[in-house]
C-alpha cells in the first residue's frame, strides 16, 4: 500500500499527513461556527488553536518518543519524522488541555466551557486521523482468521485486504476506534444540545466514551506502548473514564436550571 497521497516535484504528501490536516481542519471549522453560536470572539478561538495545534502534536509526539525511545536512540533524526507515524493521541490531549489551561486562565475563561465546545470537534478529527493509520499499515491489532472479519459486516472488504499484510490478516482497531469516535462524535453533538445540559457534562461523556472504547480496543492491538507489563494507552483510558465519571457526579448535584452551557450569560466578550 502507498503511504504516499500525491507528490509535486521533490515535495510528498503522506496520507498520514493529509488526514491529520484534513482533522484538524474540520475540528477547526465546527470550534468556529459552535464558538459564533455562543457569542465567542473569532480570533480568540484562532489563537486558542493555532498554540493547541502547535502543543498538541509537538506532545503527541513527545509521548509516543518516551515510550519508544528505543526506536530512535540511535537515530535521533527519526524523531522528527511524523509522517511516518508515531503521534500518540493521548499525549496530544494532555499537552492540548494544558495549553488550553494556560490560555483561558490568562483570559479568565472557564476551561470547562471551552473543552465543552471543543471535544466533538476533537472527537471527530480523531476519527478521521486513525485513517492514517491504515495507510501506514499500522496501529492493527492480532491476526484473525478472514473469515472472522468478513462475517462481522461492518468491515468494508478494502480495509480488510489493507490489513493483510503478510499474507497474514490483523484486526483493523484503527478503523474500531474511528466508528466509535464516529458515533461518539453524533452522541456529544446531542448531548450538548440539549436544554439542561450543564456546563462540563460533555466533557465528561467525551471522556467516558473514549475512554471506554479505547481500553477495550487498545486490548486487540499489538503494537502497544508499554509501561512494565501494562498498556499505557488502557491506564490512560481508565483515568479518563474515571475522572468523567466523577465530573458527572459533581456536575449532577447542581440544580435543573444552574450552570447550563447553552446560557450565554456564561460566556464573556472576548476581544
Amino acid at each position: 500500500m502507498d503511504s504516499v497521497a500525491f507528490t509535486i516535484g521533490s515535495f510528498s504528501m503522506h496520507w498520514y499527513t493529509l488526514l491529520i490536516i484534513v482533522g484538524v481542519s474540520v475540528c477547526y471549522f465546527l470550534v468556529s461556527r459552535e464558538a459564533k453560536r455562543m457569542g465567542i470572539s473569532n480570533d480568540f478561538i484562532f489563537n486558542l488553536a493555532f498554540w493547541v495545534i502547535i502543543f498538541g502534536i509537538l506532545g503527541a509526539r513527545l509521548y509516543y518518543v518516551i515510550f519508544r525511545f528505543d526506536l530512535y536512540k540511535d537515530h535521533l533524526i527519526d524523531i522528527f519524522k511524523i509522517w511516518e507515524g508515531g503521534l500518540a493521541i493521548h499525549g496530544g490531549i494532555i499537552a492540548g488541555l494544558l495549553t488550553m489551561y494556560v490560555y483561558c486562565k490568562k483570559y479568565k475563561v472557564r476551561l470547562t466551557l471551552m473543552t465543552d465546545l471543543v471535544v466533538p470537534g476533537l472527537i471527530i478529527a480523531q476519527a478521521i486521523g486513525r485513517w492514517g493509520n491504515f495507510f501506514n499499515q499500522e496501529a492493527y491489532g492480532v491476526r484473525v482468521a478472514l473469515s472472522t472479519l468478513k462475517n462481522l459486516k461492518i468491515i468494508p472488504n478494502f480495509v480488510i485486504e489493507g490489513m493483510r499484510i503478510g499474507n497474514i490478516y490483523y484486526h483493523p482497531t484503527f478503523y474500531y476506534e474511528s466508528l466509535w469516535c464516529l458515533l461518539g462524535f453524533i452522541i456529544l453533538l446531542i448531548v450538548r444540545r440539549l436544554k439542561y445540559t450543564k456546563v462540563g457534562q460533555t466533557t465528561a461523556v467525551y471522556m467516558m466514551w473514549y475512554g471506554v472504547g479505547r481500553f477495550f480496543i487498545e486490548g486487540l492491538r499489538t503494537d502497544s506502548l508499554m509501561l512494565g507489563g501494562f498498556k499505557v494507552a488502557q491506564l490512560v483510558s481508565i483515568a479518563l473514564f474515571v475522572i468523567g465519571l466523577l465530573m458527572t457526579m459533581i456536575i449532577s448535584r447542581k440544580g435543573k436550571f444552574e450552570d447550563l452551557y447553552n446560557d450565554k450569560n456564561n460566556v464573556k466578550v472576548l476581544y
